[in-house]
């Protein structure tokens, strides 16, 4: 099939079209990527019932082309061949032509992009995917230049001509590979987990650490959040000083280099070399919503300055450019401007130079400008080449000079970059990534104590509340111009169940855990799998895909089914419901025997392993302190506990014959073990430590 297709490209020439000529149905649409593609030539449509009644109506093939607003390749692709009215003659005529947004439909992308991995063996962004009429994928890739786009039109134009039972045969091949679930048969009989098993992921993972520039070895780098709080929950576990230092070298060469924000704080979505230097310029919410829950675990453990610095200025960055007036936050910022991959971000020595002025010298120094931090055509992604300390010694000032000194010319060279033509904005708002953001404000709270963060994350989550959550129950994935128009994905309710318990634990406000609840058992009704134990991506309501895919490998976000295990264990420790644990460990046992194999895969499934194998704690507060005790708490690092807590009495079973009068008691909990009420957490700390080492 590669071969036919390949064999017949022909070349063409570009043709040009005036702005605004053409306007295709995704005008209609509220998504900017969708939006983005309105006025091309190709007669584009939306995803919906509707289009897909239109492809067998008419019984034409089907392009599913997805991609999202900060994707740089699919400007690129967009540019060469979607604005081309030679090859949107082509596609109109031939194909029902469907954009994609992945970002509000990660269902659709899901079911495509597993169809093009299996034909090709790799996926990416724009991802092109030919289907038959009736949605079944048999051919596609990701990008194409505009000569091999044509060619590659024309000739399945041709074989679907002349091969159609040929192709129809590898459709029904595709799809039944789809279609085949992850994990079949539910564990039987008793369950029970090694402790051992953590320790052989940590030595996996340890065969491919990158031990000079941090994270894994090779290019492009990944910050992979999930990984690296993995690692920093096993080393305080086991007090293992080598895996710690592995992460506190990725933390400080992150925070260092061209991938993280000097200027403005935050992070893009990877480095293109093996040095954190050069990034891919796009800057997603989900990331920098997971990095701030790092850099504050990170700052509880350590007390390092530096990581507490960091999870400020990414909060201040989304506070400033991706927070809209009603609190919801934005999605993504482009990777380009003006056409040009990354140009809002790069610097030019002599613009420096202009605008610092006295001590000039210093901040290109701090920044390594035309030396670490040169890129290419004059321009630099500035990193942090030298400590202040270095700085300091050099110049003969103190470490407060210096710090002054960088402090005036990053706030002069914020001033002079917003005066650039700015990155695209993705101003769409997805429930799943803003609760990751919640979750990130509350830890955040936890680790620094600033009231402000909690009250952006309760703002936040009140605004999903009011917006996306449906009259049943359920939940909306998107909100755009008033609007919340697709309904939610498992990776929806299983983030939005954590930002609640998260509320919950800085807040103690039963209307938290009464949520977080209320949506799990939502989640069960809609979601849940009975054959393999595991929850599928859709809900059952959902009936437009060729198959209901069963999401359980963690990636760059973790997965939805691994966050889902998480918060029903937490939740049975709550509501002491023994069924929500078995439910948990059921899935966990699901995926132990790739744990050790493939560790980066599953590393958010591993950190619920940690907390069967290694004593887990309950902390139940009663009394009028609790928010004072539980503030104490915040100063330390403790990865395995859950807190509850109410000054008066509560319907919660955690609560039940736990308050004193006139009194606020501790009771430290393990299973359905709990020792005897203390007053202080100085006597609770020791009960937890004399547990620990037992």
């Amino acid at each position: 099939m590669v071969f036919l297709i390949f064999s017949q490209c022909q070349s063409q020439s570009v043709m040009e079209k005036p702005e605004h000529k053409y306007t295709n149905s995704l005008i209609n649409e509220t998504s900017p990527y969708l939006l983005q593609h309105a006025h091309n030539p190709v007669d584009w449509h939306a995803w919906n019932e509707e289009t897909l009644e239109k492809a067998k109506r008419e019984n034409k093939l089907i392009l599913v082309s997805i991609g999202y607003s900060a994707c740089h390749w699919c400007h690129v692709m967009e540019h060469e061949s979607f604005e081309d009215e030679e090859v949107a003659k082509v596609m109109n005529e031939n194909f029902i032509c469907i954009k994609v947004d992945r970002e509000e439909r990660p269902d659709v992308d899901q079911v495509y992009m597993d169809a093009v991995q299996k034909i090709s063996g790799r996926g990416g962004w724009p991802l092109n995917c030919f289907a038959l009429p009736d949605g079944r994928p048999f051919w596609g890739g990701t990008y194409f230049p505009k000569e091999q786009w044509i060619g590659i039109l024309n000739n399945i134009v041709e074989i679907y001509k002349t091969q159609k039972k040929k192709l129809g045969q590898q459709a029904a091949d595709i799809t039944e590979g789809i279609n085949r679930k992850e994990y079949l048969e539910l564990e039987q009989g008793n369950i029970t987990f090694e402790k051992e098993l953590p320790e052989d992921m940590v030595h996996n993972f340890s065969t491919r650490f990158d031990y000079k520039e941090g994270g894994m070895r090779g290019s492009p780098k990944f910050p992979m959040p999930n990984n690296s709080l993995f690692l920093l929950r096993y080393s305080a576990l086991v007090t293992n000083k080598k895996v710690l230092s592995q992460v506190e070298l990725t933390l400080q060469k992150m925070a260092a280099g061209g991938i993280y924000d000097q200027i403005g704080g935050g992070f893009a979505r990877y480095s293109v070399d093996d040095h954190w230097h050069v990034p891919h310029f796009e800057k997603m919410l989900y990331d920098n919503a997971q990095l701030v829950s790092l850099y504050a675990e990170a700052y509880q453990l350590t007390k390092n300055e530096l990581y507490k610095k960091v999870v400020e200025e990414i909060l201040e960055y989304v506070d400033r450019e991706m927070t809209n007036p009603e609190g919801g936050f934005y999605s993504a910022l482009d990777a380009d401007s003006e056409g040009v991959e990354g140009k809002f971000y790069v610097w030019e020595k002599k613009e420096i130079e202009t605008i610092i002025k006295e001590n000039s010298d210093i901040v290109i120094d701090y920044f390594g400008i035309d030396e670490e931090a040169y890129w290419e055509d004059g321009n630099n992604v500035l990193i942090r080449a030298k400590s202040i300390s270095q700085l300091a010694e050099k110049y003969a000032k103190t470490d407060a000079e210096i710090s002054k000194i960088l402090s005036e010319a990053k706030k002069k060279l914020l001033e002079k970059r917003s005066e650039r033509v700015r990155p695209g904005l993705d101003d769409k708002i997805l429930t799943s990534w803003n609760a990751l953001m919640i979750k990130g404000f509350v830890d955040a709270y936890a680790a620094i104590g600033k009231s402000d963060y909690l009250e952006t994350a309760i703002k936040n989550a009140d605004f999903l509340l009011q917006k996306i959550k449906k009259d049943d129950g359920g939940l909306f994935h998107n909100y755009k111009n008033g609007k919340a128009t697709i309904d939610g994905f498992l990776e929806d309710y299983a983030f939005m169940i954590e930002a609640s318990f998260a509320l919950y634990q800085a807040t103690f406000d039963e209307k938290w855990i009464t949520q977080a609840n209320q949506f799990m058992e939502y989640t069960i009704r809609h979601f849940y799998e009975n054959q393999s134990g595991m929850f599928y991506f859709t809900s059952n309501e959902s009936n437009d895909l060729i198959a209901r895919k069963i999401e359980v490998t963690d990636n760059v976000m973790p997965a939805s089914n691994s966050s889902i295990a998480h918060s029903l264990y937490f939740l049975c420790l709550i509501y002491e419901k023994a069924e929500y644990k078995q439910m948990a460990e059921k899935m966990l046992k699901q995926v132990e025997e790739k744990m050790i194999t493939y560790p980066s895969a599953f590393s958010n499934w591993g950190m619920l392993y940690l907390n069967l194998v290694f004593p887990f704690h309950t902390l139940v507060i009663t009394g009028e302190d609790v928010l004072t005790k539980a503030n104490e708490l915040n100063e330390l690092y403790i990865p395995n506990i859950v807190r509850a807590g109410s000054i008066g009495k509560s319907e919660l079973p955690i609560f039940k014959e736990r308050f004193v009068k006139d009194k606020t008691m501790i009771y430290v909990c393990t299973g359905s073990e709990c020792k005897l009420p203390v007053e202080s957490i100085d006597e609770a700390l020791k009960q937890l430590k004399n547990i620990n080492q037992n």
